[in-house]
C-alpha cells in the first residue's frame, strides 16, 4: 500500500506575498504563452517565474531559466515571502466549481507519498514523452521543491477519511483564493489525519490522475540524489489524494487537433450543424466523438461511432489515429480552441471526445494498458503555489 506521511509544507504568506490569486497559477503544463505573461505581470512573487520561468539571449549552463527559478525561490524563502508551516501536518484541500450548472466540490488531502517504481502500488494511467520529462528534471534539480502536487486518485469510498475532512473544513481555511475559471481552492493545516489517510489507502492503489511527468521526475531525481548521499526526501513527493469513491471527480478529455495532412481514414459520420451539436452528441459509453474540418470552402461538423468498448480516446487511437501516419498532433482540452485551430486554417481536423469516469480509467489500468498520452484532463486541478515541499536535506 502506498506510504504517507505529515511534513512541513512551505507557504505564501499573504501579508507579505499579497493576495494568493496574484502569486499562483494552474499546473505548469496548462498554462499558455499569454497567460505566463499575464502572471509575470500580476505579482513579482508570481510561482510561474519558478514553475516555467522564462529562457533569455545568452542563457547558458550557468544562468538560465532553471537557475534563475532557484534564485527567485531562496530569496523568497529568505525574505519570508514564503514560509515554513511551522509544524509537520497534513493538508487538507477542497475545490468549489460549477459542474452542469450545479454547485459541487472535491475534496482531499495533500500529504508526503513515498517514490516506488510504477506499478506497484502508485500506478499511471497515460503515457509520457521525453521532452518533458527532461525538462522538468532539470528544474528539480535547481530548485530542490515539489513547486505542485501530483494529483492521485484511490477508488474508495473512505467514510472515515471523508469525516476526517469534513471535520477540518468546518473550520476557516488556513489559505484560499479563486482562481481565473471561478474555482474556489481552500487549504487548511492539520496536525492530526496522518492515521486516517494510511489507514484509508490500506490495500489500495493510488492512481496518477494527473502530474505524469512529475511523477516520473521525482523517480529519476531520486535514484540520483540516492547514488550520491543515500536515503533522503527525495525519496517522497508531495501529493494530492482524493477518495474518488466518493468524491467522482470530472474526467474532461484532451481534444486531438491534426496540423497537417495526410489525416487517417476515419468512420465518415453523420454531418451536424455546428460545434455545439457535437459536444451534446458524444458519450463515451456509445463511443461517439466529433470531428471538425474545412469541406468545399466551408466548415463541416460530423459526429461518427467507433466501435469496441469505452474509453472512447482508446477507441479513436486503435481504428483511426495509429493506424495512419499521424505525426503533428495537439492536445488541447477546449473544444472552441480545436474548433478556431481548424476553421483559422492552422490545422485540418480535429477529433472532438467525450468526458470519460474515473472507473473507466481504472479499467483500462486493471487491463496492463495505459491510455495515450494527453487523455484525460482531470478538472479542477490544484492550484500550483498553494503549498510546496523543500526537498533540502
Amino acid at each position: 500500500m502506498p506510504t504517507v506521511r505529515a511534513f512541513t509544507g512551505l507557504l505564501y504568506d499573504p501579508g507579505i506575498a499579497g493576495p494568493l490569486d496574484k502569486v499562483t497559477t494552474p499546473p505548469y503544463d496548462a498554462i499558455t504563452s499569454a497567460e505566463q505573461e499575464r502572471f509575470y505581470r500580476a505579482s513579482p512573487y508570481n510561482i510561474v517565474r519558478v514553475v516555467l520561468g522564462k529562457a533569455q539571449p545568452g542563457d547558458d549552463e550557468s544562468a538560465n531559466q532553471y537557475t534563475r527559478a532557484a534564485s527567485y525561490l531562496r530569496r523568497w524563502v529568505e525574505e519570508r515571502v514564503i514560509a515554513a508551516a511551522g509544524r509537520r501536518s497534513v493538508y487538507p484541500y477542497q475545490m468549489a466549481f460549477q459542474w452542469h450548472g450545479s454547485e459541487r466540490t472535491v475534496k482531499g488531502v495533500i500529504a508526503e507519498v513515498e517514490l516506488e517504481t510504477w506499478g506497484g502500488s502508485i500506478v499511471p494511467h497515460e503515457r509520457t514523452t521525453g521532452a518533458a520529462l527532461e525538462d522538468r528534471l532539470n528544474l528539480l534539480r535547481s530548485v530542490q521543491a515539489n513547486l505542485s502536487p501530483v494529483y492521485a486518485v484511490f477508488r474508495g469510498p473512505s467514510p472515515a477519511l471523508s469525516s476526517c475532512l469534513n471535520a477540518s473544513m468546518e473550520r476557516p481555511a488556513d489559505r484560499q483564493m479563486t482562481d481565473e475559471a471561478g474555482t474556489r481552492h481552500r487549504l487548511w493545516i492539520e496536525d492530526g489525519g496522518e492515521q486516517v489517510v494510511a489507514r484509508a489507502l490500506r490495500g489500495r492503489q493510488l492512481l496518477i490522475a494527473d502530474g505524469h511527468h512529475r511523477y516520473a521526475v521525482a523517480l529519476a531525481y531520486r535514484e540520483e540524489m540516492r547514488r550520491r548521499h543515500g536515503p533522503g526526501p527525495w525519496d517522497s513527493m508531495m501529493m494530492l489524494i482524493v477518495d474518488a469513491g466518493t468524491e467522482d471527480p470530472p474526467v474532461l478529455p484532451f481534444h486531438r487537433v491534426l496540423l497537417r495532412d495526410p489525416a487517417p481514414p476515419e468512420p465518415r459520420g453523420e454531418r451536424v450543424q455546428n460545434l455545439g451539436e457535437i459536444l451534446a452528441s458524444l458519450r463515451d459509453d456509445r463511443l461517439t466523438f466529433g470531428t471538425v474540418r474545412l469541406e468545399d470552402g466551408g466548415v463541416a461538423y460530423r459526429v461518427a461511432v467507433l466501435s469496441g468498448d469505452p474509453p472512447t480516446i482508446c477507441a479513436l487511437h486503435d481504428q483511426v489515429l495509429d493506424r495512419g501516419s499521424v505525426s503533428e498532433l495537439r492536445f488541447v482540452p477546449d473544444a472552441r480552441a480545436a474548433e478556431r485551430l481548424v476553421v483559422g486554417g492552422a490545422a485540418v481536423v480535429a477529433y472532438l471526445l467525450p468526458p470519460t469516469r474515473v472507473d473507466r480509467v481504472w479499467e483500462v489500468v486493471e487491463s496492463n494498458r495505459r491510455l495515450p498520452q494527453k487523455s484525460t484532463y482531470f478538472w479542477p486541478k490544484p492550484r500550483t503555489g498553494m503549498l510546496l515541499r523543500s526537498l533540502v536535506a
